[in-house]
Parts: structure tokens; sequence; C-alpha cells
């Protein structure tokens, strides 16, 4: 699960540090280079929806070694394909294969390892994804720097294989699998029924705006600290997502946090601090921009921990297609809010990108606010993880 994790997630945003140098080389404003992560996360929004019907009659570990061994393929392939337009249909096609990892690692867990244990196996696949986010990218980095933005792709394509025959080789076969012939409009009838839930629409909204100010700022991070007063260097940039450590720390502490005190108590804290960093990286000197985007990580990552679980609570019996919707929208603020932030940029630069992005976070806060007045589910006990707290 560590390299599931770690391969879906480096594949997918490998490309972020990249984007100065692919407007550079394909002479596209950022908003157009942006289209690099956007039209990756974009169809893995969507695919998340159909990936997990598509497990429930294939089987969950083949369709996600099917998933890394593609991404990586196509990952490698936009190495070396010539045009921009090409390169961008590789990403898409990227994008809709990953789907099968992240809509089908819950589930795949959920059968095949033991109840005690299911949160430590879980614990490793979001370790991995926060390690792949960070990694991906700091590897992209370092080998554009040393040479250019192809091989940097292709040396994370190659890293993905590697991590995805590891996983066929490492992760047991499925034994409780059992096929279902559910037919394919249980997913909007499922639907209808989670978005009368006011809880869960709020949640949704909430993944939506906090996943487009956390990607919004490191997309474009890397053409403000290129520009002057900073100049920095493609591998120092590649450096400042080292802070994704941060959010495997900040996850772990607020989901902590959120299962003692309540999450309706806590889930406000780390959105305060994904604003208060978003507003750090507008000041001038260095070390305070690296240390607002430290804090934005913190709070971002620490939101992302409480709100995901609080959907798996308020789903009940469908908890697995309320976290496929979650996702969804999550990715599609990654995609569309990205972009979106690209326009900020070009038109008023790094103030332009603060102010969306403090816009975001203020719109989420006030979701919290609305969140902590919707009335509590009557959750039934879940026999692998006990009664629901009162938060649910």
């Amino acid at each position: 699960m560590l390299f599931a994790g770690f391969a879906t997630f480096s594949t997918l945003y490998a490309v972020q540090p990249l984007l100065p140098l692919l407007a550079a080389h394909f002479r596209l404003s950022a908003e157009a280079a942006s289209l690099a992560v956007s039209l990756a996360t974009g169809p893995l929004a969507l695919g998340i929806l159909v990936a997990g019907a598509v497990s429930d009659r294939v089987g969950r570990r083949p369709l996600m070694v099917a998933a890394m061994i593609t991404a990586a393929l196509m990952t490698v392939a936009a190495a070396v394909v010539p045009g921009w337009y090409g390169l961008l249909a590789l990403r898409l096609l990227a994008g809709l294969a990953l789907a099968g990892v992240p809509a089908v690692a819950m589930a795949y867990v959920a059968e095949e390892v033991d109840s005690a244990s299911i949160g430590a196996a879980m614990g490793l696949y979001i370790a991995g994804s926060a390690l792949g986010g960070m990694g991906g990218r700091l590897v992209a980095s370092l080998v554009a720097a040393a040479a250019d933005w192809r091989w940097a792709l292709a040396s994370v394509g190659l890293i993905g294989f590697a991590l995805a025959e590891a996983f066929r080789r490492l992760a047991p076969p499925s034994r409780r699998f059992a096929p279902s012939d559910a037919g394919w409009l249980a997913l909007p009838r499922g639907a209808a029924a989670l978005f009368r839930d006011p809880g869960l629409r709020l949640l949704y909204v909430e993944s939506f705006l906090l996943m487009g100010a956390f990607v919004t700022i490191y997309n474009y991070a890397g053409f403000h600290l290129l520009a002057p007063p900073y100049g920095l260097g493609q591998a120092t940039i590649g450096a400042v997502f080292l802070l994704y450590v941060l959010g495997s720390v900040s996850s772990r502490l607020f989901g902590g946090l959120a299962g003692r005190l309540g999450r309706r108590r806590v889930f406000w804290v780390p959105v305060v601090l994904l604003i208060a960093g978003v507003a750090l990286t507008a000041t001038r000197p260095l070390w305070l921009v690296i240390l607002g985007i430290a804090v934005l990580t913190i709070g971002f990552f620490g939101a992302h921990s409480i709100a995901s679980a609080w959907v798996g609570r308020r789903g009940g019996a469908a908890r697995g297609q309320a976290a496929a919707w979650y996702l969804c929208f999550y990715y599609l603020g990654s995609s569309v809010l990205g972009s979106a932030g690209g326009i900020a940029w070009t038109r008023h630069g790094w103030p332009g990108v603060v102010l969306f992005c403090a816009a975001l976070g203020t719109l989420a806060l006030l979701g919290g606010v609305l969140l902590v007045r919707v009335r509590p589910l009557a959750v039934p006990e879940d026999p692998s993880t006990g009664p629901p707290p009162a938060s649910a």
C-alpha cells in the first residue's frame, strides 16, 4: 500500500514543479501550462466514480496493478512526445488510469486486512501518498535541474514502473473479494441519497475549496520563486516540496485531536492555519514565504484528514460511494481551481494568487461554521470500528 500511494501521487504531481519549464519550452502562459496538472486531476476525479464499479466486477488488486502500469507508461511516453497537445493527451490518459488506485485502495484494504490492522494499513497508504506527492516533485525538480524536463518525466515514469512491479509482487491476491453484479444505475441512485445529507454536501464543497487553494499555491510558487527578487534555481524550488513531510505529521495530529475532541470543534483550526499560511506567502522575505507554504501544508492536510474521516462516518453503509464523491470534488478542486488560479497569476501576479487562495480559504472557514450547525447522524455501530463518536 505504501508503494501504491507513492506511485500514484508521484506520477500525478511530478509535473507541478516543471510548469515554468513547460511554459518556457512551449511558449505558454502560466494558466495554459497548468493544464499539465489539471488535465490529469480532472479525469482522475471523474474516473474515481467509475473505477469503484469496475473493481466490483474485475477485482481490486488487478485494477490497481493495471492502473499503476498504465500511468507509468503514459508518463514515459509524455517525456518523448514532441508537441504540447500530445503531452496533454498523455497526461489526461495517465490521470484517468490513476483513478483505479485511490478509488479502490480503501475497499481492497477493508476486504483483505484484519479489522484491527485496517487503520495501520490505510496509514501506510496515506503516508505513501504524501511521500509520493513530495518525492515525485523533488525527483522531477532535481533531474530537470541536471538535464531537462523530458528526462525528469521519464525518470518519474520509470520509478512508477518499478513501484507497480513491487506492488504486483508483494500485494497478496484477493481472498475475500466477491464479484458484484450491481447495475450501473446503482451509482446515481446512491448519489441521490448521499446528496440529500447537508453534512456531506458541505464536506464535498470543503474538499473542492481546500484542495483548490492548496494546489494553486504549489502550482504557481515555482513561477514566483524563479522570478526576481528571489531568482531561485529549479533544484532549490524542488526542495520546497520537502515540506510535504509536514502533511504526514499534521494529518495524524489533527486526526487524533478530532477523534478526542470532536470534528466539529477541531475542523476550523487547520482551516485557519491554511488561511494564515496563504497570508504569509504574501510577504517579501523568502523565509516567510517558505514558512507560509509550510503552515499552509500543515493546515491543508489537517483539514483533509478530518473531512475525509467525517465523510466516512456520515456515509454510513454507503461510505464507499460517499468517499468516492469526496475524492471527485477533491480532485475537481485541483483541476478547476488550480487552473483558475493561473488567471490570477497572469493578471495580478503573486498578490492575485494570494487573494484568490485567501478567498477560497475564507469560504472553507464559512463552510466549517455551517458544519457545526448540521445535525449529527445516528450512524449505526460498525463492528469493525465500534460506535461512532458524537461528532459524526
